[in-house]
Order: C-alpha cells, then structure tokens, then sequence
C-alpha cells in the first residue's frame, strides 16, 4: 500500500531529493525577486507623489503595464525580448553571436518588476497614513529630508505595509511555478518530470501542494513575527 510513496524517498529510486533541489530554487527565485521589486516599488510609489509631471507619469505607466500583463507574458517578453535586443544591438555593432540570457536571471528581473509594480500600489497606501505633521516634526528636530525620510517616514511606512507586501509576497511565491516555461527547473518543472518519468501525477501533484502550503505557512508566520516586531513601539506608547 504504501509502495507508491517509495516514489519520494530521498534513496535510490526516489524523487525527494530533486523535489527538493526544485523547492530550494523556487525559494531562491522567490527571494531574490525582492531586491530589486521592494525597492523599485518604493520608488515608483514616491515618484507617484512627485510634484513634477514626468516622475507621476513613469510611475503610472510602470503600475499600468506591469499590473495589467499576465506575468506569463512579461516573463516570456523579458527572458525572449533581452536575448533579441542583445544580439541585435551586438550585430549593428557587428558581432554576429547568438545570445542566450540566463533563465534564472530574466525570472528575476521579469517577476521583481512585476511585484514592484503591485507593491507600489501598497506604499502609496501607506503613505496616505502619514501625517504632513511628522515631515515637519523632523524637520523642527533639524533632519535633513533623507534623514527624515529613513529614521521616520519608512518604519511607519513598513509597519502599514506588511499586510499587503505579504500578500504580494504570496502571489510571488506562486508565480515563481510559470519558470517552468523557460526550462528553469524549479518545484513545477521537477513535479512534471517525476509526472512523465513514473505516470503518478495525483501523488507528485500532491506533494508539489504541500511544499507549496507549507512555504506559505513559514511565509505567514515569518511576516506575523515582523509585523510584531515593527508595531512593538506603537504598543507600547498605547500602554
């Protein structure tokens, strides 16, 4: 009975381990699209409030078209589009070469500007919960508007945008399964050729699931503890 889940021991035979390797770039993937889409989503939020015409403009551009492509899509522009663009602009300068971009790589930029663009929608949230008071406070105590920016405005900024920044974390986390596409062997492309190698699809499927609810469990909690940690002098001022 319990021979067909032999299929995910880490032995002989066994799949768990490359299951495993698959998990292990899932996370890497995941994690590493937050470098550049946490920053870049704040400062699409900040030009968004710019006074200047042109910084709103970009910023709006940015949220539209990045939150209206599937992320199939963008993902499928990035990884193809950079290799043609590169290899045409290599033979204009007259290296005929072909070009291969780095599946890894154009996920990452691919996935961090799309989780940029939803997460700018949840700093300008959390924006309007700051007061003009606290700019001219800082002000009055003679910090600089970097100063300011950075010792008071973003830990405020943090605290009201967890919720949300989880949720766009989760909606990374998933996204990360359409590498499978560009041949990246994630969780996804691993689950499919343990499918077509031993034909149990409900039992790899199944396990898939469980990585899958078990990384937003450690996701849930990680991001619970944060919100924990940020909101503990609010807290305490209350009491």
């Amino acid at each position: 009975m319990l021979e067909p889940f032999s299929l995910l021991f880490f032995g002989d035979g066994g799949w768990g381990l490359t299951l495993l390797a698959g998990a292990l770039v899932t996370i890497a993937l995941a994690l590493s699209c937050l470098p550049l889409g946490l920053p870049l989503g704040l400062l699409v939020a900040v030009a968004a409030r710019s006074k200047k015409r042109l910084p709103r403009a970009l910023s709006t551009l940015f949220a539209t078209v990045f939150r209206g492509l599937p992320e199939l899509l963008t993902l499928l522009i990035v990884y193809y589009g950079c290799q043609i663009g590169l290899q045409k602009l290599l033979a204009h300068w007259g290296y005929d070469t072909e070009v291969t971009i780095n599946a890894f790589a154009a996920a990452v930029i691919a996935f961090g500007l799309v989780f940029a663009a939803f997460s700018s929608q949840v700093w300008l949230a959390a924006f309007k919960t700051v007061g003009k008071g606290q700019y001219e406070a800082a002000s009055v105590l003679g910090l600089s508007r970097w100063q300011a920016f950075r010792k008071v405005i973003l830990p405020q900024l943090v605290r009201v945008s967890l919720p949300g920044l989880s949720n766009n974390w989760l909606t990374l986390l998933k996204d990360t399964s359409l590498v499978s596409t560009i041949s990246l062997v994630d969780l996804m492309r691993q689950t499919n050729l343990a499918v077509s190698a031993t034909k149990e699809p409900m039992l790899f499927y199944f396990a898939a699931c469980l990585l899958y609810l078990f990384f937003s469990a450690i996701s849930g909690r990680l991001f619970s503890l944060a919100e924990r940690h940020f909101s503990y002098g609010q807290r305490s001022a209350r009491s």
